[in-house]
């Protein structure tokens, strides 16, 4: 999402870093740069304005003016300002510990994706040993009943309605909550395509009737600028706790991250970066704030990593490294942990001086299905030994996989050349594979 404006900022910051010594004059040049920069990426007029003010105080200052290092000096107020607006420290979701159920209630416009949210946010829950139940108390939008019901299906996730009215429903989830020891309720309430006083007053009413811990809005990334109206016109009526972005993963400017904040007082606590329900991230300021100005996230790749990775799995696979014993079903499994972390974009997107090196770039992610698909044409014999496959069978694991024979050929040439490699490792010749690699 904020790869137009990282681009802009890193233009920025090589400018400085060239210079020999920084005047105010070049510092205010600089700096009218990344408001411009600001601006076209959707963010508050008088955020990008405070923003600007704040870091040109502090870059005017002495110890950065005679710093051996100024360029990098301004960079690192930059991100501090960057952290300051975005919210000081990482606001995580409130779990009532002494009064279950925790009541969590989804509110927002109508397809800012509440619906999809509930799914998203009973398997995070989940994944802290929780045990929601999600509520459908939407029941104006056609069909919302039954779409909670069939995502709740597909995620072995119960759904609580019945034929009253929201207010009602809402209020008796707790009861059926309390009932099937469920700890968490997360509740989808109905949107408009617009707001009105309709909407605020039921809302403030279901509000009145479940004194919610979580009173969360959902707002659509993708729609800039009026992403931080719509929350002001929210909080100021329901007093949110918090806001969960959605479409962090879309071509948006990203404005509204860094404005909802500032404007509404009101922490973002989750972002949704992508259409599967595993693909929610908490909100971290610094973290983001990092991968704005082109610092990369390693942190957050650790935990996607650990996330995905099997550890017996992992254990298996040092061993059979250790034996050199490197097969397709080897690599298969790999391919599945890598995809489990995202897409291959948002990883190499997290790695740091790797962002824009790979902004023009076609990073194919349907490559790793072609992959998998040719894997899987293979038969068990030739998955454990690759050598055997000659023309005929190379042609016909590629006619089973819906691919060219150069496709078959280059996959075996690869491996091939992994095989090689993971030897040379195994062996602890780490100074011939370093050569090797450089020579590629």
């Amino acid at each position: 999402m904020f790869d137009d404006l990282t681009y802009k900022l890193e233009g920025v910051f090589k400018k400085l870093r060239g210079r020999g010594k920084l005047t105010e004059k070049n510092i205010t040049d600089a700096l009218k740069e990344v408001r411009r920069a600001f601006l076209e990426a959707d963010v508050n007029y008088k955020v990008a304005k405070d923003f600007i003010a704040a870091v040109k105080e502090k870059a005017l200052g002495e110890k950065v003016l005679h710093s051996i290092t100024p360029g990098q000096q301004i960079v690192k107020i930059i991100h501090d300002e960057l952290v300051r607006i975005l919210g000081p420290e990482t606001s995580t979701l409130s779990i009532s510990s002494s009064s279950p159920p925790t009541v969590v209630m989804l509110v927002g416009l109508q397809g800012s994706g509440k619906t999809t949210m509930c799914g998203k946010l009973s398997l995070h829950f989940r994944k802290l040993n929780k045990s929601p139940v999600l509520v459908a108390a939407d029941i104006y939008r056609p069909a919302a009943v039954e779409q909670l019901k069939v995502l709740g299906k597909s995620i072995k996730m119960p759904v609580f309605h019945v034929d009253k009215d929201p207010v009602a429903i809402a209020k008796e989830s707790i009861k059926f909550a309390r009932d099937g020891n469920h700890d968490i309720v997360i509740i989808d309430t109905a949107g408009r395509l617009h707001i009105d006083d309709k909407l605020m007053t039921e809302l403030e009413q279901m509000k009145a009737a479940t004194a919610p811990e979580e009173l969360l809005l959902i707002a659509d990334a993708m729609t800039g600028q009026d992403a931080v109206n719509i929350a002001s016109e929210f909080n100021s009526r329901l007093d949110l706790s918090g806001v969960i972005l959605t479409k962090m993963d879309g071509d948006a400017r990203g404005g509204a991250a860094l404005s909802i904040r500032t404007v509404t007082d009101t922490p973002i606590k989750m972002i949704g970066i992508g259409e599967k329900l595993s693909d929610l991230e908490v909100f971290h300021p610094e973290r983001l704030a990092s991968r704005i100005l082109g610092m990369g996230d390693m942190l957050t790749l650790v935990e996607k990593a650990q996330e995905a990775v099997d550890m017996r799995e992992a254990e298996k696979f040092h061993k059979k490294l250790q034996k050199e014993a490197f097969t397709f079903d080897d690599f298969y499994s790999q391919l599945q942990q890598l995809r489990k972390m995202g897409s291959l974009e948002s990883i190499l997107s997290m790695v740091p001086g790797i962002g824009n090196a790979v902004k023009n770039i076609d990073v194919d992610d349907h490559a790793l299905v072609r992959i998998e698909a040719m894997i899987q044409s293979m038969t068990p014999d030739e998955r454990q030994r690759p050598n055997i496959i000659d023309g005929s069978r190379r042609r016909r694991i590629a006619l089973g996989s819906g691919n060219e024979l150069t496709d078959v050929n280059r996959i075996l040439k690869q491996f091939g050349q992994m095989q090689k490699m993971i030897k040379k490792i195994s062996r602890g010749q780490m100074s011939d594979l370093a050569k090797g690699l450089f020579k590629m």
